[in-house]
């Protein structure tokens, strides 16, 4: 499905205890293949910076469920700086669209102090947008968000099952390569979102596979749990 010009896919999230997480996780390990980019059998770390405005709309725009709403972030893996991605993911009611682009550690150290100068020649558009954002909008570094996830892949209609686990909100620096950074676990312990993303339709046999026993869906939020957090501790 198409929107705006950008590739739309349904997005389903829940809150799993610890037991139904394990059940779950035996049930789609044994049928889904399982990311590539995984470390081990419990997935690989994921750390993004995100952005807002002076006004934290982004913060308020999810908090008040406002139908047409983006952020943007700025991604790593596994604590690495080989791969720096900056994305901008759009929420258009229960529709959701991601766009990513490459950047390099120095376009990241610069864009960490506000300095959108270092993308004022980009011809890609999400840069373009993102230098704009910075240097009309008023948009700085807000909250590290920051957890581990275990990802399962199924090819029809792109299907994608996450488990992400210790969520956590960095409380004393917006460095995503600072040695010293502190977290604060945002969840109760044990606590797993499961992300369910797919294209025009979920499978039958996979709906039934990956189904919770509550079957009640949750407006999560990994950006609004760790900002709330991060309001609380971060010292600026």
């Amino acid at each position: 499905m198409q929107f705006l010009g950008r590739k739309l896919r349904h997005e389903l999230k829940y809150y799993l205890h610890p037991n139904e997480y394990l059940a779950l996780r035996q049930r789609v390990s044994a049928v889904l293949e399982m990311d590539g980019n995984s470390l081990g059998k419990d997935g690989y770390g994921i750390r993004s910076l995100y952005f807002d405005g002076p006004h934290n709309h982004a913060l308020y725009d999810k908090v008040n469920g406002v139908f047409s709403r983006e952020k943007y972030r700025i991604r790593v893996y596994n604590g690495s700086d080989k791969v720096i991605k900056l994305e901008r993911k759009s929420k258009f009611g229960d529709y959701v669209s991601k766009e990513s682009a490459s950047l390099t550690r120095e376009q990241y150290d610069r864009l960490l102090v506000a300095d959108g100068s270092v993308l004022q020649d980009a011809t890609i558009p999400l840069l373009r947008d993102f230098y704009l954002a910075i240097t009309q909008r008023g948009f700085r570094p807000a909250v590290i968000v920051d957890y581990v996830r275990e990802a399962y892949v199924y090819e029809t209609s792109d299907v994608r099952i996450t488990f992400d686990k210790k969520l956590s909100a960095g409380i004393n620096t917006l460095d995503l390569f600072d040695p010293g950074l502190a977290s604060v676990e945002v969840l109760e312990p044990g606590r797993t979102i499961m992300e369910i993303k797919f294209n025009s339709f979920l499978p039958e046999a996979i709906r039934l596979l990956a189904q919770p026993q509550a079957h009640n869906r949750s407006a999560i939020s990994k950006y609004v749990l760790c900002r709330e957090v991060g309001i609380k501790h971060f010292k600026y």
